[in-house]
């Protein structure tokens, strides 16, 4: 464990010879005193965390050993250790490899990182590209582990799952009813997460939740519903958004539990999930294409263009919308993906060859897996079949500006819930929102001048998903977290250090 010192200025002690005419001067430095490190208000001795794959440790795709240690909340509770906080335990995958399996079968990919093997010396545009790190994770779900857990992270929870019984059951989890890594460490089958993090009776807590409750959807393309007026989540999908009084209603029965005892806190709002690299790091233009192709491709849309026409001069369609989905290529790089659009108008009760779809433009944003799915073939026999360009990609794989603007609506709604709660349950509040934004606009400068930003495999503030902090990343985060808690509770826990942490994890 780290010991903290506050440096006092060196004394200089003068000695004047009485049998020489010289002076000599000597200079000792005293023994630091250590910094007595408070807890303020709050009590620090029994600090639970509970939310999502962000407080679990989730980095690169995968939960694994490495990525626990390096949690926000094994941060915070290293600093808490200074002014009287205790042991903080882990439910730790069995490797680092982040793997699963239930009954022995895989179920979950291994931990990501760059691999080299993709570069090619005759192309100096080729990158690095994150692929599963080799071997067979050995953590098998069914083997539970006795708790009790200080670290409540579930990744994949969403805010309502806090509550859910039968959550963490094993036999549920090959059905979909249960969640892989609550049913690791859940207490009993029927245990809710919140009831085994009530059960440890914390002094202090941390609280981030709500991500997944619009991130499934902006993860998958949109490719789910908005459930805005639905109150009842057990009817919800994966994907979909989750109604902010759910949302709202979840989080007061968390904080009025959490809190009964007098506990302290400290709880999160939900950074803006569109700007992540997983959405802004696949240009909507990828597609480099030779003059024979580019010919090729345009006679094989001519009909679907030409009847586009003629059903905008029928006046079934404007011409901005006509100019729309107008497709076209030309030889170079820089083509646009094709892509399925919901939001067009329905045109194939006129004809069934007119689509939905439409070139993507810079509006649109494109997920990170699709990166290795646009340009394959959708029918390995037929080279003309082309994902992206002959083939246009499915809703999953593009946000669509109307889907983008959802997600923020909902987004700002959680936020402002979360925040009026946080002030009605006068806890400490962080703008993980705000903190993330500095890090995509700015970056955010450490103490030996380097910088962090969000941009993808380069940037040191997110791992190779694309979604999750790095090591580094949770570092700035666990900070944030430090800061307003010493200004709520009057606290003096000193900052960790991002240096410490790693950026991206090299093999």
């Amino acid at each position: 464990m780290k010991k903290f010192f506050a440096l006092l200025p060196v004394m200089g002690l003068l000695f004047i010879s009485c049998e020489e005419d010289d002076v000599t001067t000597e200079t000792t430095t005293p023994e630091p005193e250590p910094v007595n490190y408070t807890s303020g208000s709050a009590d620090f001795s029994t600090y639970v965390a509970v939310g999502n794959s962000l407080t679990a440790g989730f980095s690169d795709g995968a939960l694994f050993r490495m990525g626990q240690e390096a949690s926000m909340p094994n941060m915070l509770a290293t600093q808490f250790s200074l002014a009287g906080g205790g042991e903080f335990s882990i439910p730790f995958m069995n490797d680092d490899l982040g793997g699963m399996t239930l009954a022995g079968n895989p179920i979950a990919s291994n931990r990501l990182i760059l691999s080299f093997a993709s570069l090619s010396p005759d192309d100096p545009k080729s990158r690095p590209s994150p692929v599963p790190v080799s071997g067979q994770g050995t953590t098998e779900i069914t083997n539970t582990l006795p708790g009790p857990f200080n670290n409540m992270g579930v990744p994949g929870a969403k805010s309502f799952h806090l509550l859910a019984e039968g959550y963490g059951n094993p036999q549920g989890v090959a059905l979909g009813l249960a969640n892989p890594y609550f049913a690791r460490f859940a207490s009993e089958p029927n245990a809710t997460i919140l009831g085994d993090a009530a059960a440890q009776q914390p002094t202090f807590f941390s609280l981030w939740i709500g991500n997944n409750d619009v991130l499934s959807y902006v993860a998958a393309g949109g490719d789910g519903q908005n459930q805005l007026g639905n109150l009842d989540p057990s009817t919800y999908g994966s994907n979909d958004i989750t109604d902010p009084r759910v949302l709202g209603s979840v989080l007061q029965g968390i904080l009025g539990t959490m809190t009964a005892n007098g506990a302290k806190g400290v709880i999160a709002n939900i950074p803006d999930v569109t700007t992540i690299p997983y959405l802004t790091t696949v240009p909507h233009n990828p597609v480099p294409l030779d003059e024979a192709t580019a010919a090729l491709l345009n006679g094989a849309y001519a009909q679907y263009n030409g009847g586009l026409a003629q059903l905008q001069q029928a006046g079934l369609i404007s011409a901005e919308e006509l100019a729309q989905r107008t497709i076209s290529f030309a030889a170079g790089e820089g083509n646009a993906v094709v892509i399925l659009d919901e939001n067009l108008t329905d045109l194939t009760s006129f004809n069934p060859a007119l689509v939905n779809m439409r070139q993507a433009t810079e509006e649109d944003l494109v997920v990170l897996p699709a990166s290795s799915f646009i340009g394959s073939l959708a029918d390995p026999n037929n080279p003309t079949s082309i994902n992206g360009v002959a083939i246009p990609l499915a809703d999953k794989w593009v946000l669509t500006p109307e889907e983008q603007e959802e997600a923020n609506t909902a987004m700002m709604a959680f936020n402002d819930v979360i925040k009026t709660i946080a002030e009605q349950f006068d806890i400490a509040f962080v703008d993980a929102n705000a903190l993330l934004t500095t890090l995509r606009t700015t970056g955010i400068t450490l103490k030996d001048g380097s910088k962090v930003t969000a941009d993808f495999g380069t940037g040191g503030g997110f791992s190779l998903d694309g979604v999750h902090p790095s090591p580094r990343g949770y570092a700035i985060l666990a900070n944030e977290f430090i800061r307003v808690i010493n200004e709520k509770y009057g606290s003096n826990l000193p900052a960790v250090n991002p240096l410490d942490y790693t950026g991206l994890y090299i093999n």
